[in-house]
């Protein structure tokens, strides 16, 4: 596993399994101006000011990944803080929940919803 050090601790991760390659921030938080709403059994993520709105795309969490966010929305976390929701709720092993926490961190920074 290669780590790149920077101010904003920035590190890579390898999962050999499973041949992930991901650079993402130590810790992060979900950005303002976005709310998890639950609409007819699904979870939509809702964008509110100006600079947050693209109406080219819906945002849509499965079960998990909206238990993660209702979780984790108010504070800053890290991957392992989405494991230990994801361990606490699932039954799942340590290496899958911080293997989908990694995943889901890229996601939700790729299309904006973290920093």
């Amino acid at each position: 596993m290669e780590q790149v050090t920077t101010p904003q601790e920035i590190f890579a991760f390898h999962i050999p399994n499973n041949h992930i390659n991901l650079t993402i921030a130590k810790e992060m938080r979900i950005k303002e101006g976005f709310e998890l709403r639950e609409l007819c059994g699904e979870y939509i993520v809702i964008a509110h000011g100006e600079k947050n709105i693209d109406f080219s795309k819906i945002i849509s969490l499965n079960e998990s990944a909206a238990l993660m966010w209702q979780t984790l929305c108010d504070k800053d976390f890290s991957a392992d803080d989405m494991a230990e929701v994801l361990l606490s709720n699932y039954e799942v092993d340590r290496e899958t929940a911080l293997k989908d926490a990694l995943h889901t961190m890229q996601e939700w920074k790729e299309i904006g919803l973290a920093e």
